[in-house]
């Protein structure tokens, strides 16, 4: 089993209270630590790479983006799915390839662009072009920005979610969703559902239990060890 074929085995199957937990490493020595902690695969946040490269999130150059993956990917042995934004305004076939280059099997691909939200039928049509131009190479995780951008009902994020997975995403990513909306998009979307977890709300197997199939935690991860250096670097000075 190659790696594509390892990351989408390990969406499928897993019970209530079990979801998949994949880690967010933002350089190599981080996602050494995470494999070698047992993650079976392992998800880059762009916001964490981001703050590793001194940039604000949304605001890394493609290619400096791209290298940062290709050194994780590089540094492990488990799958690694790479967080591209909105896909910085590459033409599928090249972003796919680019992706590939890089040696990740997987990608989130958000749908608002420049703080709004697309129109659902367009970012449909672009991830049916990334699935065409991917074939079975790429696992493709649809972000749902609805919550992020102010949404609170769930309606709309399933409206959008089952246009995505009709247009060949693998999973589904309504990101920021609370986790009292979970099992209702659990109840709405077909296929696997990525929630994250936060700092101050359940945990992965609760919200495992709730529905989630897959958990991440974008930058949290990141957050959580530059706490411990400032403690660190506060002791030291």
């Amino acid at each position: 089993m190659n790696h594509v074929e390892t990351l989408r085995a390990l969406h499928h199957g897993r019970t209530p209270g079990d979801p998949l937990v994949l880690p967010g490493p933002w350089d190599a020595v981080s996602a050494r630590t995470f494999e070698a902690a047992g993650s079976p695969a392992l998800a880059t946040p762009s916001a964490g790479i981001a703050l590793s490269l001194g940039y604000e999130d949304g605001q890394v150059p493609p290619d400096e983006m791209f290298a940062a993956v290709a050194r994780i990917t590089r540094s492990v042995s488990v799958p690694v799915t790479a967080d591209i934004e909105a896909g910085y305004g590459l033409p599928p076939a090249e972003l796919v390839e680019r992706l590939l280059e890089a040696g990740a099997v997987g990608c989130n691909l958000e749908d608002s662009r420049d703080g709004v939200l697309k129109d659902p039928a367009e970012q449909a049509d672009f991830l049916a072009a990334v699935r065409q131009a991917a074939g079975d190479r790429v696992f493709v995780n649809a972000r749902v920005d609805t919550f992020l951008r102010g949404v609170a009902e769930p309606g709309p994020a399933i409206e959008r979610a089952r246009l995505y997975v009709a247009a060949g995403a693998d999973c589904v990513y309504p990101i920021l969703a609370p986790a009292e909306v979970v099992p209702a998009l659990r109840a709405g979307i077909e296929g696997p559902l990525n929630v994250v977890a936060l700092p101050d709300g359940p945990g992965p197997r609760e919200l495992g239990e709730r529905g989630a199939t897959r958990i991440t935690f974008g930058p949290g991860l990141l957050h959580r060890t530059m706490a411990a250096l400032q403690a660190m670097a506060k002791e030291l000075v």
